[in-house]
């Protein structure tokens, strides 16, 4: 099953590509690598998921910041690419969680969008590297930041 199709058949729907907040761009093309900036947890009214995990919510509560953040860098991908088809490979993913300074679950948290790419992908296509780090704060508050880097195929 497509990477499209396995969209629909979740009911999975993915907020506005999400426009530069300061001077960069959400994608950028390298041959057949994708690096995607740093994107927050969007939801479809525009808003954004805030707060410090372990403090104003809990590690469910991240985890579905991250899930929410992972739909975020596929509408960029989409919006990008034409197709979520065309993603050959999820090659690396960081995550960082704006997280109280006893909360230890970061690689937990960061789950929600990586489980997001395994179930849409696949594990071989949708699960790469990754990194899951603390942050005492992130822009504008939000609760999780990923970016990541994504092997395409042509169009």
């Amino acid at each position: 099953m497509s990477a499209e199709e396995k969209l629909k058949e979740l009911n999975l729907e993915l907020p506005e590509a999400p426009k530069p907040m300061g001077v960069y761009k959400p994608i950028v093309f390298q041959g057949s690598i994708a690096y995607l900036s740093g994107h927050g947890p969007l939801r479809t009214d525009g808003t954004l998921i805030v707060g410090r995990v372990g403090e104003d919510t809990d590690l469910e509560g991240g985890y579905d910041a991250a899930r929410q953040t992972g739909l975020a860098l596929l509408s960029t991908l989409r919006a990008s690419l034409g197709s979520l088809d065309r993603v050959k490979r999820v090659v690396k993913t960081l995550g960082f969680v704006n997280s109280a300074n006893d909360f230890v679950d970061q690689p937990k948290v960061i789950n929600g969008c990586s489980e997001l790419f395994a179930e849409l992908f696949g594990p071989e296509i949708g699960v790469g590297a990754r990194s899951a780090l603390p942050s005492n704060t992130l822009p504008g508050g939000i609760a999780v930041e990923i970016e990541m880097i994504v092997e395409i195929s042509p169009e």
